[in-house]
């Protein structure tokens, strides 16, 4: 065993990895895959990602909520809304660019992975990192049977542990790169610019003017682009408080929307949340009418029904 675990030369076990491949309803090319791991390589995912929380509590800033102790999607939507709101009290116009990633998990080049998880003050266990992926072969399970192994270059695996923590350095890097957190453009609060919001890959960006939005996109386009991440331009939404020019992205038009549904809450014009908490007891409701013939059943134990 060596002396200094997280940075020697070590077999992680997960050289082989079998993907199930999930096309979505309507779209074959719209697919997710999700890695299978033996329960042995979890174990020591599970450990890993013990050391590497630690590593990013220091490293993220306060605009990332994704998948961090305390924090969530509800965070970022009431900080949306609370903006709206207060923008609206003020009268002053807010812009915002809500950002999607095309196949997100597929793209990020392991060399690139490894640079991001350095740029910071302290060090994860890097050694372990990277023979995480080194060498890597998987092989794709279908209804029709199972394909030949092929190697891996790119990208993380979808249903693995550890790949939210390394999305989060990755994002982390493309933002810092893009020099957001010295950018003038943004918005004002409390003597604090704040230019974007992000949980996971899910980045909103605001600021106070159109041109003020447009640059901070591009610099993050720019950056993302560096790494292998590219803008779904056909996802990626503009919501403004007034009247803004077509934007035009790789000849690509960025639509303008006065709603946006943002991690399964409705962001409205005005920020008002009823709305959003009618649709909520809607929901509730149709699920117990789907649950009553059970919740009735007379042939059904109640530790069952509970």
């Amino acid at each position: 065993m060596p002396a200094n675990l997280e940075n020697s030369a070590v077999a992680t076990g997960l050289e082989k990895v079998s993907f199930n491949s999930n096309p979505k309803k309507g779209n074959g090319s719209n697919y997710c895959t999700i890695a299978l791991i033996s329960h042995a390589s979890k174990v020591m995912l599970k450990i890993l990602q013990a050391r590497l929380q630690q590593y990013m509590n220091c490293e993220l800033t306060d605009d990332q909520a994704g998948f961090r102790k305390g924090r969530g999607t509800r965070d970022q939507i009431a900080n949306i809304c609370w903006i709206i709101k207060k923008a609206r009290e003020f009268q002053k116009n807010i812009y915002f660019c809500f950002i999607d990633y095309a196949k997100v998990f597929d793209c990020k080049d392991h060399k690139k992975l490894e640079n991001s998880s350095r740029d910071g003050d302290t060090r994860p266990p890097t050694c372990l990192l990277r023979n995480l992926y080194a060498g890597q072969k998987a092989t794709v399970r279908t209804r029709h049977g199972t394909t030949d192994w092929f190697k891996i270059g790119k990208g993380v695996h979808q249903g693995c542990i550890l790949s939210p923590c390394l999305f989060n350095l990755y994002a982390e890097y493309i933002m810092r790169n893009a020099g957001l957190q010295e950018a003038q453009a943004g918005i004002k609060i409390a003597g604090r610019n704040i230019s974007n919001l992000r949980y996971a890959d899910d980045t909103t960006l605001m600021a106070e003017s159109e041109e003020e939005l447009k640059s901070l996109l591009m610099k993050v386009k720019e950056e993302s682009e560096k790494v292998g991440l590219k803008l779904n331009i056909q996802k990626t939404k503009i919501k403004a408080s007034s009247p803004i020019t077509s934007w035009q992205i790789d000849g690509e038009t960025v639509e303008t929307v006065s709603d946006f549904t943002l991690g399964g809450s409705k962001i409205t014009a005005n920020g008002d949340c009823s709305h959003e908490i009618k649709r909520r007891l809607l929901l509730g409701r149709k699920v117990m009418t789907n649950l009553d013939s059970i919740l009735k059943s007379r042939d059904i134990t109640l530790s069952t029904k509970v």
